[in-house]
């Protein structure tokens, strides 16, 4: 396994390396991650993750600075998976000079997720774009626990005609429900108890839905009231349609159901599909 930390020794590596498969992580991996891997590499006969933690999808609120860099843990985790080329640069290295070309994604970056971050999917979309030119993968591979950011993403490829295939990968949770996330360790013991309560609002939103109900705003209100009286601090439960993340219209049946509430000082988001019966 290569480990690269400079643009010009990536382009010098990979110019041998027409099969591409691409894993863009900011690091402090976990089995989640590890699977994403496990989803690339059968697609391709060179894999490439990058980890990179990208200052400009961070709100100035927000947790860039003690977001956790455990590189060298990291790389002995993608070695043991089969990884062959870990490209792991510097912010400088990114970002020679202000960044004042950026990728707008559509509306979508405003609602849900973009509602309570605004420019977080322009900084998403602007350095997935960045990679995607240094990597030349002809896939690449994103968690759906990510889900706003999987459809700005695939979006994006689509409309600005890229070679790229975009492949979602299941979410993959711990044993009690949580959905795996590097944002997990800023639980303490006693909310990491409790933080399996989000996924339980979204399997009981989502067996209302597969068993009938159509009464959206009640069950995005009752899934709110339910994370409240817990202690938590919702800032959506949100059933929308998978392909778009609009409300529902009567017919729809492919349908996803979000949560993100804060629990203590951590953030947490989570999602579940769900088929409507007709």
């Amino acid at each position: 396994m290569d480990i690269i930390y400079s643009v010009s020794e990536l382009r010098e590596r990979l110019r041998r390396e027409p099969d591409n498969v691409f894993v863009p992580t900011m690091g402090n991996l976990h089995d989640g991650h590890i699977d994403l891997i496990r989803v690339a590499k059968p697609r391709g006969s060179c894999t490439v993750v990058s980890i990179f933690v990208n200052r400009l999808q961070f709100g100035p609120r927000e947790d860039y600075e003690r977001y956790p860099r455990t590189l060298e843990t990291d790389c002995a985790r993608l070695k043991q998976a089969g990884v062959d080329v870990v490209f792991a640069p510097d912010e400088r290295e990114i970002y020679p000079e202000p960044q004042t070309y950026v990728v707008e994604p559509s509306d979508l970056q405003h609602i849900l997720e973009g509602a309570h971050r605004p420019g977080h999917f322009r900084g998403v979309a602007t350095v997935v774009l960045k990679l995607f030119n240094l990597v030349m993968p002809h896939s690449a591979i994103f968690g759906k626990k990510d889900y706003q950011q999987y459809l700005v993403l695939r979006d994006m490829v689509r409309q600005l005609a890229l070679p790229i295939e975009i492949i979602p990968a299941d979410t993959v949770r711990a044993p009690d429900g949580l959905a795996l996330s590097s944002r997990n360790a800023y639980l303490s013991p006693d909310e990491r108890r409790e933080a399996p309560r989000l996924y339980q609002v979204l399997r009981e939103s989502q067996d209302d839905i597969a068993g009938g109900a159509r009464d959206f705003q009640r069950i995005e209100l009752n899934g709110m009231s339910k994370l409240a009286d817990e202690g938590w601090k919702p800032d959506y439960v949100a059933v929308r349609r998978q392909a778009d993340l609009q409300p529902p219209e009567p017919g729809d049946s492919a349908l996803v159901v979000l949560a993100a509430a804060r629990l203590g000082r951590t953030r947490l988001i989570d999602n579940i599909e769900v088929t409507a019966p007709h």
